[in-house]
């Protein structure tokens, strides 16, 4: 059964009560799926303007996950840290404009998990193939911790990792599929998280991959 036979045609997800993970941070169910085609050609013309690329950690590792960036901002990696930065370092031009129909759907869904007035000026495109993964970090680069994080998925399913204020800390396994949104925020902007190793599979929407849109208020 794919994701899209979860809701009637004539459902709206967004009504849908958030499954709260703590105080602070909910799962919206389904919540992007009404946008998923502006959100497919949005995303089709950022790749376009700024290619995905593999980062390179301070460490000298590899990113296994490939990404790029729209907005005012966007984050990079390479041996002198993490950052974000107004231009493309691969091309020395600004990033692609946020598309409008990203901007809305984070500020909707912002809202819908009880942080209003979200203003992202930073998407950070994440695309993961199978066996790619995201290893348990804060994200702690931006200036304005009074802000959410809202992420969205799309594509294959993954497997969200919900941690602690402490990366020792027990995590919890949190099943993503197809249109489902994450926001977190409050007490719970800090706390670690990650996503475990890609299976193999293919989505009618996005084929072999999971793409990850989050959206940030960087500056």
């Amino acid at each position: 059964m794919s994701t899209f036979d979860l809701f009637d045609a004539d459902a709206d997800p967004s009504a849908t009560e958030p499954l709260v993970l703590e105080p602070g941070a909910s799962v919206l169910r389904g919540f992007a799926l009404p946008k998923v085609d502006a959100l497919h050609r949005d995303l089709d013309a950022v790749i376009a303007a700024a290619p995905l690329r593999h980062l390179v950690t301070p460490g000298g590792k590899t990113m296994s996950v490939a990404m790029t960036n729209c907005g005012a901002l966007g984050w990079v990696s390479d041996r002198s840290g993490y950052r974000y930065t107004g231009r493309d370092p691969l091309s020395d031009r600004p990033w692609p404009a946020m598309p409008a129909s990203f901007r809305a759907l984070a500020v909707r869904a912002a809202s819908r998990a009880g942080f209003d007035g979200f203003a992202p000026d930073a998407c950070l495109v994440n695309r993961y193939v199978p066996g790619a993964r995201l290893t348990l970090h804060q994200d702690r680069d931006e200036r304005q911790m009074g802000q959410p994080i809202v992420s969205v998925s799309l594509g294959l399913p993954a497997v969200f990792l919900w941690g602690g204020a402490q990366r020792g800390d027990r995590t919890r396994r949190v099943p993503l599929v197809h249109g489902d949104v994450v926001v977190w925020g409050g007490p719970a902007r800090l706390r670690f998280h990650g996503v475990m190793p890609l299976a193999e599979g293919r989505h009618p929407f996005m084929g072999a991959c999971r793409i990850n849109l989050t959206f940030r208020c960087a500056a």
